[in-house]
Order: C-alpha cells, then structure tokens, then sequence
C-alpha cells in the first residue's frame, strides 16, 4: 500500500508502483515475475535481519524493478544486485545511477544459478518461486544470515519440526545450515501481478548443526533417499535407496544401525539421528562386499 501509513520512513523510499511504472515493463506470472508493492512489506524485510548482522554488504537476488533495493540501499554499505532480466538491470543502472556511481550499488546481469557470487555478509530477496530452493541452496552454505521470500507452502517445509505433517528432506537439509523462522506471511495482494499462492518471509541465522557430520554431500543425498521412502521404515529406506545414496551394501549398514532408529519413518528422524545413520552408512558406499 502506498498510503500515509508510516510516512516518516516510507516516504523517503521510491513507490513501488511508480518504479514499475518508470521500468515500462509489468510483471510476467508466465516467468514467475509477481513485484513485491505493498510499502509496508518492503520497509519491515531489512528489519527481519537477525540483531547485530553486518550489513556491510548486502546481496539481493532478483532485483526486479527495485522496490527492496531502495529499501536495501537506505541499511546497507554497499549492495549487489543478481538480476537475470536485461531489461531489469538495464533500469537498475538507469534507476539508481547515483548509487551505482558512488559504489552503493552494483547490478550484476546473470542467472543466479550461474554467475559468480560476491562475498556479502547477508542476503535479502524476493526470489523467484520456480528456483528458490536452487538459489537458497547455493547460498546457504555460505553461512550468512538470510531474510528470503518463498511461496508459503515451501516456507512452512524449511521451518518444521519432526514429526509434524510439513517436516521433510527440506527441513532437515536447511536447518543443517541455520536456524530457519517463519517471520511474516504476506498475502498475494501485496505483489503486482498477485500469484495464486500464499507467501511468507523466512529469517536464516546460520549456526553449527548440534551433531558432527564428515562429509556434507553425503549426508544430505543420504537425507534425500531416505525420504524417497517416508512411508516406509527407515530399515526398508535404506535398502530401496542405495541407487540414491549410493550405498555398496544397504543391508550391512541395517545390520549396524540401532533397532530403535530403523523402526522409525522418516518423518520422526530428528537431523541429528539422521547424522548418526549417516555417519554409520558412510562406511559402505561404494567398493563395499554387496
């Protein structure tokens, strides 16, 4: 909304709408382009950002016509934008091109799958749904704190406990990296043009996972399998999966894990009991007797 509501911050950022209006170019839903214009929205995101973050830095994926990054520019040192569209970038350069000359901003034009990442001390996006946990999962390993919005469906599986309906591979595999809330949800009529689905904001604080676990490819393809199976026990899992987790000899690692843990279905493994299989399961891949 662009209302009164707020003026003393809001108005000196840019209007959403006029910035859409001053790029020449509407949203696409057939390209999963839906512009965050709710003013409201746009001004808490940066406050989402975990106390104490050093914003000395800050990447953004998905620039779009630049709502966020005016609102990033007014908190951070310097920003980097990632934005896949030509047209886009081409009127961030225009849009911000005092930013851009001082060395606030730098708009890189590519795919965020693809181009080289700086280093940044946090990230703040509206990514775009169809690749969101591509982009998250490239950035998540780099251990900085994180405000991202994701369709909410996807956001309630990041934040879910064990044992909870919504809790999976997507759970575990992100709270491996950090601590994941669910901080706003935010309705449709808060984006031009307005997506079919519910969306919602996540805080990522990056911490050590409370277990230990060797080797990270592995214990993250071993989470994947497992939950190719959720139905099924963890014994059963195991041994359908070893084409995923690349298992030598499934039945071997059955036969070393705990009878308590392989009784369970996948959806009552905590992370840490998932590192503990995984960890066992470690020593039969490949070259193994089976």
């Amino acid at each position: 909304m662009t209302g009164s509501d707020g003026e003393s911050h809001s108005s000196q950022r840019r209007n959403p709408d006029a910035l859409i209006r001053r790029a020449g170019v509407r949203g696409d839903p057939d390209h999963d382009q839906h512009f965050l214009v709710d003013d409201r929205v746009l001004d808490r995101i940066p406050d989402y950002l975990p106390e104490g973050t050093d914003t000395g830095h800050i990447l953004e994926v998905g620039g779009g016509p630049g709502a966020l990054t005016d609102r990033l520019l007014a908190v951070a040192d310097r920003v980097t934008v990632v934005e896949r569209d030509p047209t886009f970038a081409a009127f961030l350069e225009r849009e911000f091109h005092e930013e851009v000359e001082a060395g606030k901003l730098t708009v890189v034009e590519g795919d965020a799958l693809d181009v080289e990442l700086p280093e940044f001390t946090a990230c703040v996006a509206n990514l775009p749904y169809g690749v969101s946990s591509e982009i998250t999962f490239r950035l998540l390993p780099k251990k900085r704190p994180m405000v991202l919005m994701f369709q909410k469906e996807f956001a309630d599986r990041m934040v879910a406990d064990p044992e909870t309906a919504e809790y999976g591979r997507l759970s575990v595999s992100t709270q491996h990296y950090a601590d994941a809330e669910l901080v706003e949800p935010v309705p449709p009529t808060a984006f031009s043009p307005a997506p079919a689905v519910d969306s919602a904001i996540v805080r990522l604080t990056p911490r050590d996972p409370d277990y230990d676990v060797d080797d990270e490819a592995f214990f993250l393809d071993f989470v994947k399998a497992i939950f190719t199976q959720r139905r099924k026990t963890v014994r059963n899992g195991i041994r359908n999966t070893a084409h995923i987790s690349g298992l030598a000899d499934p039945d071997a690692v059955v036969d070393a894990a705990p009878e308590e843990l392989l009784r369970k279905r996948a959806g009552k493994v905590t992370p840490k009991e998932f590192a503990e299989l995984a960890a066992l399961a470690a020593d039969y891949r490949g070259g193994g007797d089976g």
